[in-house]
């Protein structure tokens, strides 16, 4: 299993690292060249988006589509969370009918239902626990 941890590295910065030697620059708004952990989740459920179609539009578009997936959602900042995050594929359905259109819709939306894992989580619900632990002792 990948390791994951975020280390330090500034006022209100983080280092996200995996043990796989991935990785990405965290913290708040008003610093730059980072991403927020709000930003990186959007990202996350784009990501997982993008990665759950692959089989059904590879399948009817081939291996060179072009695919962008957007996500938008501003945050609730009296809750602290997001409230509704919406997901776009833009993508070039020109050559197709409306009737393939329709059912590729069906099955893109039906394998990113089933497969992808941080939209199934986000959708849950997940509970999430917290500990600290003192390694200075």
């Amino acid at each position: 299993m990948t390791e994951l941890w975020v280390q330090r590295t500034g006022v209100r910065r983080y280092t996200g690292r995996s043990s796989r030697g991935a990785e990405v620059l965290v913290g708040s708004e008003d610093v730059e060249g980072v991403f927020t952990p709000g930003e990186l989740m959007k990202i996350a459920l784009a990501a997982c988006s993008g990665l759950s179609s692959v089989q059904p539009l590879r399948r009817r578009l081939g291996d060179d589509y072009q695919a962008t997936i957007r996500v938008s959602g501003p945050a609730d900042r009296d809750q602290e969370r997001y409230p509704l995050l919406a997901e776009s594929l833009e993508i070039d359905l020109s050559g197709m009918a409306e009737d393939e259109l329709k059912r590729l819709f069906t099955v893109v939306e039906r394998a990113i239902d089933q497969v992808c894992t941080v939209g199934r989580t986000l959708k849950s619900g997940t509970k999430v626990t917290f500990e600290v632990k003192d390694i200075g002792r």
